[in-house]
């Protein structure tokens, strides 16, 4: 059977990137479509059935873990420093503020209007812990699938918030599931739990952060393909090993990929190349998986709960904790925190959380699992597909600037030098349209024009067009000490005596 098998799953997961590649060109998130795709054929569609939970936990374990090294490789320190406080803010406090104000809601409309379910405080505030985090998958492919500038910081803010919330997040659920299940658990011990979680998750994420930077830059292998294997295989050894240390392993691997995304990294090209691929391959897996093991005829039930949640989340709850926990950051402003607030997209990770409670037998946590599911579906829906239009009605968007590398050349990092594309503009050819005209320093060097689809090796004499794109290749420019520039003063000065 395993061939059938193959079959099946090829022709699922091949299904859902040609319907993604279709539904971006109207503006529609491809993860919201995968989604699709798994319930299209699921147990009410073609009639695959998927009904192990524990299994579904288990691979979004493992998908989430890359999701989050991949998402920690992207983040720039250079990025996220002015922003850090804030953003650390938002994914702490900010989910448990998030968590807080969405339970009672649940807790309140659930147990005072006829909707068909009532859950009690603390099953409400576990449903609420298990949304509270924006999901980094779905933040990190919709910010750079729609090529989003923003203003005041926004964008690495944003990745840095979903990409260091699910811990908090996961730590609040299973704090939950634990008070549940076990009655005389104190407040004092979860709070240990908690500070333990994050230091040992911090910590361990650092050390083998550098380890991994380590390796990389010290261990030479004729094989160039096999780094990324590796580092592979330290991702996994780090959430597993910090998993059994009691600490955060989603924690772990998202700052270990922060350390490998912050040096000088050998190979860093076909490491980067295989992360995104293999990132967009789980994701794909995931969201199919998440799609087949929910019976959309069993979310009828909870459909009108789940809307009145969603919109909550989306109106209240998100903006209450974003404006709250940010009151200090008077720089965002009222329309960065309203952004802020509205790009609070939920995806794969709370439906990975909510079948925590199931795996655990929480009385009513299919019901969980399904209203989880609901919300993600609206928020991906709603808040995914108006990502742009809000940012441009709030006039936060920018024009965004060159992705670069998109001839599909690179660089070796540790060569010293970096590659970056300029477009041809009329500024450009103020002094001339041949390439030896133009003004270019002297570490730069043009090796590429290209125009439209046809490349052109660079002579000087070449004329140029408006338009034109030129690969620029150029050293890295090392800022000098003060002791440096001190010398450089003095010397300014004397040449400027003796004439």
């Amino acid at each position: 059977m395993i061939e059938y098998l193959l079959l099946l799953i090829s022709v699922i997961v091949f299904v859902g990137i040609i319907i993604g590649k279709v539904g971006s060109k109207y503006g529609i998130p491809a993860l919201l479509l995968f989604l699709f795709t798994g319930m299209l054929f699921g147990s009410d569609g073609l009639g695959f059935k998927f009904e192990n939970t524990l299994v579904a936990q288990e691979v979004g374990m493992v998908a989430l873990a890359i999701i989050l090294f991949t998402g920690g490789m992207d983040t720039k320190m250079s990025e996220i420093k002015p922003i850090l406080l804030p953003g650390l803010l938002l994914s702490t406090l900010g989910v448990l503020l998030t968590t807080l104000f969405t339970g009672l809601f649940i807790y309140w409309i659930s147990g005072n209007f006829a909707l068909g379910v009532t859950f009690g405080l603390p099953l409400s505030l576990l449903l609420a812990a298990t949304m509270s985090s924006t999901d980094s998958a779905s933040v990190f492919a919709l910010l750079r699938s729609q090529r989003i500038h923003l203003k005041r910081n926004l964008k690495p803010m944003l990745e840095l918030e979903s990409g260091s919330n699910d811990p908090m997040a996961y730590m609040l659920t299973i704090a939950l599931i634990d008070f549940l299940t076990q009655s005389s658990l104190s407040l004092g011990e979860l709070f240990f739990q908690f500070v333990i979680q994050f230091a040992v998750g911090g910590a361990l994420g650092l050390f083998f952060g550098w380890v991994a930077v380590w390796i990389v830059n010290r261990i030479h292998i004729p094989n160039r393909t096999l780094y990324p294997i590796m580092l592979l295989c330290v991702l996994f050894f780090t959430f597993a090993l910090t998993a059994i240390a009691k600490g955060n392993g989603y924690l772990a691997v998202y700052v270990a990929g922060i350390v490998l995304g912050n040096v000088r990294l050998h190979h860093r090209g076909s490491i980067n190349h295989f992360f995104d691929g293999i990132t967009w391959l789980v994701q794909i897996i995931l969201f199919i998986m998440l799609g087949l093991l929910v019976n959309p005829n069993e979310l009828l039930q909870v459909a009108p709960l789940g809307l009145l949640i969603a919109l909550f989340m989306m109106f209240v709850g998100r903006p209450l904790a974003v404006h709250l926990t940010l009151i200090p950051f008077r720089s965002l402003g009222v329309k960065g925190k309203s952004y802020l607030s509205w790009v609070g997209l939920r995806g794969a990770a709370p439906i990975i959380f909510a079948t925590y409670p199931v795996v655990s037998g929480i009385p009513g946590s299919s019901l969980i699992f399904n209203i989880v599911f609901i919300v993600t579906l609206l928020s991906l829906l709603v808040q995914g597909m108006t990502i742009s239009p809000i940012a441009r009605f709030l006039r936060l968007a920018v024009s965004a600037p060159s992705e670069g590398n998109f001839m599909g050349m690179e660089i070796p990092e540790e060569l010293g030098t970096q590659m970056q594309e300029k477009e041809v503009t009329a500024t450009t050819l103020s002094h001339g349209d041949e390439l030896r005209q133009i003004e270019l320093s002297d570490e730069e060097l043009v090796i590429l024009v290209r125009r439209k689809n046809r490349f052109i090796v660079p002579k000087g004499s070449l004329k140029l067009h408006i338009g034109d794109i030129l690969l620029v290749v150029s050293e890295h420019t090392k800022q000098p000490t003060s002791e440096e520039r001190h010398h450089q003063l003095i010397k300014r000065i004397r040449k400027s005596l003796l004439q």
